[in-house]
């Protein structure tokens, strides 16, 4: 994983894996007969939904030895991110996903990330953290935590960038994923999301995840925990309620969310997460970075896949101007 000169806009490290999502919709998976398959996990999709908008990204994470490792390989390339830090781990295999689509807002997932998933084998001692360093935005996830050597490493990762540029923190929560069951109480949980909080300067989570980072669910009061915390800017996502965005400075935007004929609500978050790095690197106002994210997410939901479906910057303008996904 070592060996960089340039800095990249972004580099996301964290989930990567295989979708297998049903091509047909409300039908309960035992009765599904064809499937579309995707590059996916969340690291992994904020990283293409950044490429699509144009920037210069990279990914760090690990796939299995086998034949689907080598199709996210070249689905990464040819999304236009960079793959020089996935990395294969033999004798794991590659993770699968599959969904079932039962629109507007019911989107199952049955995960296959037995006896371990390779990106929870991410190792501190691989990591290029020059590289880490100078990025401009620095991307990690709360499942990036839930599991040693990724726990390690991630936390290695942001000791060193220190804060230097903008580092993201996806509060990811997702309990199935900590292998500890005690772990799966937030309580216990939230030790390491403190500690990462320490070293980020941005925060994003839906209103679950923040409560797990902080204890609090109300969503002025999470963001404001959140900025206790450390974190510069806190945005906190409230579903049908818009997303909250907070800085330090005092400065907060509260945008509604874009209406929209939801297909399929998975991704649509990554989609944000990708259109609000971009928002960040352009030095975009709070109400205009949530407004283009907002209406990204929105796209992706209108739309079958995650990583494929991510939207250009002339999609996410228009939607933005039209006030709708159309």
């Amino acid at each position: 994983m070592k060996g960089k000169s340039m800095a990249y806009d972004l580099i996301t490290m964290g989930r990567l894996g295989v979708d297998l999502y049903p091509l047909q919709t409300g039908v309960p998976l035992p009765q599904v007969t064809t499937f579309g398959k995707f590059l996916g996990g969340s690291a992994a999709n904020v990283a293409v939904a950044a490429a699509r908008l144009g920037r210069e990204v990279a990914l760090v994470s690990r796939t299995g030895d086998d034949p689907f490792g080598t199709y996210l390989h070249e689905a990464l390339r040819d999304f236009g991110v960079d793959d020089r830090w996935v990395t294969p781990v033999p004798g794991l295999p590659t993770p699968v996903t599959f969904c079932e689509i039962f629109p507007p807002d019911d989107f199952p997932l049955y995960f296959y990330r037995q006896p371990k998933a390779p990106d929870l084998e991410i190792d501190a001692h691989e990591l290029d953290l020059d590289a880490i360093h100078a990025a401009r935005i620095f991307w990690i996830t709360g499942t990036g935590l839930s599991e040693e050597p990724s726990r390690t490493a991630t936390l290695a990762a942001l000791a060193h960038r220190a804060k230097s540029g903008t580092t993201v923190f996806d509060l990811d929560w997702r309990p199935a994923f900590w292998k500890d069951a005690a772990w799966k109480d937030p309580s216990e949980a939230r030790p390491f999301y403190e500690e990462a909080l320490r070293h980020t300067t941005v925060a994003v989570g839906n209103l679950d995840e923040v409560e797990v980072a902080t204890g609090v669910r109300e969503p002025h009061a999470a963001a404001r925990a959140l900025l206790d915390a450390g974190v510069e800017l806190a945005v906190v996502k409230q579903g049908p309620k818009g997303v909250l965005a907070v800085n330090r400075d005092g400065e907060s935007a509260e945008v509604p969310p874009l209406p929209v004929n939801v297909l399929n609500g998975l991704g649509a978050g990554d989609a944000f997460g990708g259109s609000l790095c971009h928002g960040l690197l352009a030095g975009w106002d709070l109400e205009k970075i949530m407004r283009h994210a907002n209406a990204a997410g929105a796209i992706v939901a209108s739309r079958l896949e995650c990583s494929s479906a991510m939207p250009t910057v002339a999609e996410v303008e228009s939607a933005v101007a039209a006030g709708a996904v159309l």
